[in-house]
This record gives C-alpha cells, sequence and structure tokens, in this order.
C-alpha cells in the first residue's frame, strides 16, 4: 500500500514556521523572552533567527518530526481500537504531536550549526555552513538559543502539567546523551591512531544519531499518553533505526556523496565511520593495509578534498567489502525496527504501517513512491 506524506509535512512546516518565524510578532515574543524592554526590537533578535531559519529553510531531512507524529498516530490509534479513548481524544492526540515537531526538528538543525563547526565542514544543505555565512561566535550562540528555544512548543501546548513534565524530562536527557556522542565522535576522528570497536562505533551513534529519533519518537507517545513501558520500547526502536540510517549515511558519503557534501570529506575529518572500523578488523594482522589506509586519511586531511588520497581511500575500502558490509547492517537495523515497531502497535495499525513505508522508501525510494514522501522537491 502505498502512503501520500505531503498532508503531514505541510502540516509540519505551518508549525516549523510558527515556532521560529522571519518576522517574530509580540506574543511570540513574549513566549520566547518573557517581557522585554521596549528597546530591544526585531534588529537585536535578528542574529537568533537568521541563520536558524535559514537553515530550516534549506530543507533537509523532515523524518524526525514525520516519525513523532505517526507514533502518536499508531499509540493513539491502539488506544482507540481497545476503547481506551474516544476518536475526538485520538485526534487531540495527534494535533498535540503536531505542535511538538519543532522540538525534534529545532534540536536536529542546532546540533548541525554546531557540528559544521567543529568538523570545519564547508558546506551544508548545498549552501555555505551557517559558521561561514554569519561568523563564528553568531552560529554558536545561535545554535545554542535554538537548543532552548525548541523547549517553547511544550510551554504552550495543550499537555497537561504531567504530560509537560515528561516532555522536558525526555528532552533534557535525550540532549545529554547527543552531547555525549559528539563527543565520543569527535574525539575519535581527532585522534587519527584511535580504534573504536564496532561495538563502540554502534554506542556512539545511538547517542549522536539515533537519540534524535528517540527522541521523536517518544515525544509521539508521550504525547498520546502511553504507557512509561512502551514509551521506553518505542524509543529503543528509533534508536536502533536512528543508528542504521547514520550507517546508510557513513556509506553514502563514500560512494555517492551526501546531497549538499563533498563524495569523501568523512576521510578529510578522519571519521571513524563502520566501514572504517570494518576495514580495521578485517586487516588487524595485514599491517601494510592498515598503513595504506592510514597515509591515505593523513593525506586527506593536510591536502584536503580534492586530495587524491581521498579516492585511493575510498577504492581500498570498497574493494574490501567493508562498505556493502556496513550498507547491509545499517540496513538491518532500519528493517527489523519497523518489525518491532509493528509488533508493538499491533499488526493491523494503519500508523504503524506507515512508518514501515517511510522507512523502507527511504532505504531504497523507488520513483514512482519518492512523489509520495518529498514536498517542494524536499526529501523526508
Amino acid at each position: 500500500m502505498n502512503y501520500n506524506f505531503k498532508p503531514y509535512l505541510d502540516k509540519i512546516e505551518n508549525e516549523l514556521k510558527a515556532a521560529l518565524p522571519l518576522l517574530p510578532e509580540q506574543q511570540w515574543k513574549n513566549d520566547s523572552f518573557g517581557q522585554l524592554s521596549p528597546v530591544v526590537n526585531a534588529v537585536h533578535i535578528s542574529p537568533l533567527i537568521s541563520p536558524t531559519r535559514t537553515l530550516v529553510n534549506l530543507g533537509g531531512k523532515r523524518w524526525r518530526p514525520l516519525l513523532l507524529v505517526l507514533c502518536a498516530e499508531a499509540e493513539a490509534e491502539a488506544r482507540f481500537l481497545e476503547k481506551k479513548i474516544s476518536k475526538e481524544e485520538m485526534e487531540l492526540c495527534v494535533q498535540k504531536a503536531y505542535h511538538l515537531t519543532p522540538l525534534v526538528e529545532f534540536v536536529h538543525t542546532a546540533s548541525l550549526i554546531h557540528d559544521d563547526i567543529e568538523d570545519s565542514s564547508d558546506m551544508r544543505r548545498g549552501a555555505p555552513a551557517a559558521y561561514i555565512t554569519y561568523g563564528t561566535d553568531t552560529a554558536i550562540n545561535a545554535g545554542s538559543w535554538l537548543y532552548f528555544e525548541a523547549t517553547v512548543c511544550i510551554d504552550n501546548s495543550k499537555c497537561t502539567e504531567e504530560q509537560k513534565g515528561k516532555l522536558y524530562a525526555a528532552y533534557a536527557m535525550e540532549l545529554r546523551r547527543l552531547h555525549l556522542g559528539q563527543a565520543m565522535d569527535i574525539a575519535w576522528h581527532r585522534d587519527n591512531n584511535a580504534r573504536p570497536t564496532a561495538e563502540e562505533y554502534l554506542a556512539m551513534v545511538r547517542c549522536k544519531t539515533g537519540t534524535l529519533a528517540s527522541l521523536a519518537a517518544r515525544i509521539g507517545m508521550l504525547a498520546s499518553k502511553s504507557t512509561a513501558t512502551s514509551a521506553d520500547t518505542a524509543s529503543r526502536i528509533a534508536a536502533d533505526i536512528g543508528a542504521g540510517f547514520q550507517i546508510i549515511d557513513d556509506v553514502t558519503n563514500l560512494t555517492t556523496g551526501n546531497p549538499g557534501k563533498k563524495r569523501g570529506d568523512d576521510i578529510v575529518e578522519t571519521k571513524k565511520s563502520l566501514p572504517v572500523l570494518l576495514f580495521a578488523k578485517k586487516y588487524f594482522d595485514n599491517e601494510e593495509k592498515c598503513v595504506e589506509l592510514k597515509s591515505c586519511f593523513e593525506a586527506a586531511r593536510k591536502d584536503g578534498i580534492d586530495s587524491p588520497a581521498v579516492e585511493k581511500a575510498i577504492s581500498l575500502l570498497e574493494e574490501s567489502g567493508v562498505i556493502a558490509a556496513a550498507k547491509e547492517k545499517g540496513i538491518s537495523l532500519v528493517e527489523n525496527g519497523c518489525l518491532e515497531f509493528q509488533k508493538l502497535f499491533g499488526e493491523k495499525n494503519k500508523a504503524a504501517e506507515k512508518i514501515s513505508y517511510l522507512f523502507k522508501n527511504m532505504i531504497e525510494p523507488k520513483d514512482e513512491k519518492k512523489n509520495h514522501l518529498e514536498k517542494g522537491g524536499q526529501n523526508v
């Protein structure tokens, strides 16, 4: 069965625009900053909004806020079928979920702004990175502000005070995990001699990337007043799916290249992606092979993305079969997660079917289905 996500994406975009307007009205200012001095105006607020709104407007994937809504819909549908809530209550749960989508999308946006600074990346979503356009100081401040601005949607939501408390607790926990994962990643790619295990890598991406998927699922579940056990389960499943997509993203970086970035820039940054770690494991006893790849990384880091060492490193990884093995692992995590979601919500749960449809099409989109996953040329 085919599902059209455009109506979902349209509502999500409306929530994002309302939560981060280019021309903020007084109510937005009050919600965000409380009572300010009359002398504070749009000129003073612009250095916060311009870098963040620009990056949101550049598009990017919206699968995290979409997952949030679909989890809320699936949980509400399950409770409705069990006759625990009315149809009206089910619809209210989903409305609350839409309103909470800026929480996960703004956290994601803020992390990208900081990530580009930490990695010295030139491009993001086909445009110069925020710190290049606006300056490092402004980008750091705007990204940090957006982490906190994201929570305004909790404050002005129609959730109960108990729900709001749980939402804030989930947000705080996942943000701490996000920064832990980033700390691990930075430490490894700064040290060319670091050799984390594949298990350590998976632990890192479950924090760095999986935590945003985990946050999306948990927020959606909480919006529909799920049990703590069900919220924990959905959160864990989503973290694994997020990790799977990070692995697939690593593979894409070494094959076709990620949209808006350059093929092989992970090599320039000496990222310890799963293909690299699998290579090190495969050739643990072959010092010549390991030294050859290490030399490529060192040359690429020194000479930049146009260095012949980048393509040489990619060739070594491809020929060893580790890129294909990593892709298989990423796809497996995503597909197993879809099965677990269906099991959690029930085999006949339509919203759970939509989650599976979403992720399976993200792995291998077909032309005739791709249109259902796009809005204005923006891929989910």
